[in-house]
């Protein structure tokens, strides 16, 4: 499968470097208006997952990392770029601004052949949650969303509950900061997010309850809000349910313990180690029910969950383009 990446930010890098050693797909081309040598830095010395083993190299429009050349496009407007030229299969659209279906179908009409994005994107792309509904006659699109990092975490947990029966849901997400916040004060349209993301912890505005409602037979019953923290990497899934009926601590436990032994398998995880977020750092599952801390008060549920933002998410993605391929 040739793949070409819109947007090198932090899930387009960590895509880059994940699948360029991998033998199923072949890394064509990148598009990022970022410096070409700059970007070769970035690509090569990563702050959360360390110095990666391979050199970068930058010449004449094109990368060359472990014995392949990849062409380094600059281009603000996709629609100057031949994807048919590279002969592209996917194009992984990571750079955010193209996340209508009009916008991303700017790459089909520039010769790819399907769009998967990196976000939840406008409500006319179908919104297909790899373990959940990606078996939708609409995964053969050729515009797909996978959801956010943190809907893909909360949509299992949710239809597992669900089937014992949700009255309400509150999903509070403590998640690090993200490059949509600001290191030092200063003016934004949401004020909170124009405040030092490493000094406070931040309440921001999230649409992951919406999403959810597309997902699930759950309209009017979930609650959602996204708390940043002063860490650069991982995020914790603080969830209170209410249910329909009487339940135990064990008995959740033992629903979320079977389901990743099971059908959710290396997408959902249990556990009842002592963790905190540094430990799930490169974890490629979409959440870690932290057992240890669930906790029931009559028919009110408290649920943790960890995830890692990007190698989960973009565990995701690649899960994703190994489906299209089958």
């Amino acid at each position: 499968m040739r793949i070409a990446i819109n947007g090198m930010g932090r899930i387009g890098r960590m895509l880059f470097r994940r699948l360029i050693n991998d033998p199923q797909f072949e890394i064509v081309a990148v598009n990022d208006l970022m410096d070409a040598a700059n970007l070769a830095y970035l690509l090569k010395y990563d702050s959360l997952y360390g110095t990666w083993q391979h050199d970068v190299q930058f010449a004449n429009g094109f990368f060359s990392v472990a014995g392949k050349t990849v062409a380094a496009l600059q281009e603000a407007d996709v629609n100057n770029i031949n994807w048919k030229q590279y002969a592209v299969d996917v194009v992984l659209e990571c750079s955010g601004a193209y996340s209508s279906k009009t916008k991303a179908g700017q790459h089909l009409t520039s010769g790819a052949k399907k769009v998967l994005l990196s976000t939840t994107g406008s409500t006319d792309i179908p919104l297909l949650i790899y373990g959940h509904n990606h078996t939708n006659p609409a995964a053969d699109d050729a515009i797909v969303s996978p959801g956010g990092c943190m809907t893909n975490c909360s949509t299992h947990i949710l239809y597992l509950l669900n089937s014992i029966g949700i009255e309400s849901a509150q999903l509070n997400i403590l998640h690090s900061y993200t490059s949509r916040q600001e290191l030092v004060d200063t003016a934004h349209k949401q004020y909170r997010r124009g405040r030092a993301a490493a000094e406070s912890i931040i309440p921001v505005e999230i649409d992951l309850a919406q999403s959810l409602e597309r997902l699930l037979p759950l309209q009017g019953k979930i609650a959602t809000v996204s708390v940043r923290i002063p860490v650069t990497n991982g995020a914790m899934a603080d969830i209170t349910v209410q249910m329909k009926e009487d339940i135990s601590r064990e008995q959740i436990n033992d629903l979320f313990k079977k389901a990743a032994a099971a059908e959710y398998k290396g997408i959902l995880q249990y556990t009842e180690d002592p963790l905190v977020s540094a430990d799930i750092r490169g974890n490629t599952h979409s959440c870690i029910i932290d057992g240890e801390l669930t906790s029931v008060v009559g028919r009110q549920l408290k649920l943790i969950a960890w995830f890692d933002n990007e190698y989960g998410y973009t565990s995701r993605m690649i899960d994703w383009l190994r489906y299209w391929m089958k």
